[in-house]
């Protein structure tokens, strides 16, 4: 009695599926100065990176006062704006990302344990 081996796309998929929790995010979070969306922007999206990518995050910060010209170049219309370069499909989240299951849903993230609603949020 004789297996049949997988096809190579079954393997990749496979792969490709496994690997999916290990996946390294790269993201960019545009800002203006130190302005209190600005900074609120930066400490929630650190706190949801420790808390649901345990380390497999990149995260840079781009101050638009700083650097001006990026916001062209990035299409950023509106600050704070996380940009999710990968894992691809690129994604924009514009606000100061209070809402972590919006977050979340944007970033394509599934948090480990379900996360309570909160209202107004």
């Amino acid at each position: 009695m004789s297996q049949s081996k997988p096809s190579v796309t079954t393997v990749a998929r496979d792969a490709a599926l496994a690997l999916r929790g290990f996946e390294k995010y790269v993201l960019r979070l545009y800002v203006v100065g130190t302005s209190e969306k600005s900074l609120c922007a930066i400490a929630n999206i650190k706190k949801i990176c420790e808390e649901h990518l345990h380390g497999r995050y990149q995260l840079q910060v781009v101050d638009l006062y700083q650097q001006p010209q990026l916001a062209r170049g990035e299409q950023i219309f509106a600050v704070p704006t996380l940009i999710k370069k990968l894992p691809l499909p690129l994604r924009h989240i514009v606000g100061d990302l209070s809402n972590t299951e919006r977050v979340l849903v944007g970033l394509d993230i599934r948090p480990e344990k379900p996360m309570m609603h909160s209202a107004g949020k």
